[in-house]
């Protein structure tokens, strides 16, 4: 049986990444990030490994990941987040639409769930 041990999520200024998530999630280096590598567990010791690599490719030349963030309060967490440096991403939504895509400070793009 597989299960997922980290999200690996691609980015261009690792200490901002580093920061960003941390705070986003609650969440703390596992052990010293190298300058190319770090990996960010969840603070309360449950939950996802999120795995940062530093790449060179752009984000609008390379999809490199994605995450769904599911929310109570959707409102509330993406006010957040664009807090916390996130920016909202210009997306067409359909009717029935129940996300907000956000981009992270590295204009990594991600979307915040409404799971109330």
């Amino acid at each position: 049986m597989l299960k997922i041990g980290s999200v690996v999520w691609g980015v261009r200024d690792m200490q901002a990444a580093i920061r960003f998530w941390s705070a986003a999630l609650d969440y703390a280096p596992l052990r010293d990030p190298n300058d190319d590598w770090a990996i960010l567990v969840p603070r309360s010791g449950s939950g996802p490994q999120l795995a940062l690599k530093l790449v060179t490719s752009g984000v609008h030349t390379h999809t490199r990941h994605h995450l769904d963030l599911y929310a109570d309060d959707q409102a509330a967490e993406v006010e957040r987040l664009l807090a916390l440096g996130a920016q909202r991403v210009d997306w067409r939504y359909g009717p029935e639409a129940d996300y907000v895509v956000l981009a992270d400070p590295d204009g990594n793009r991600f979307c915040v769930i409404d799971k109330s």
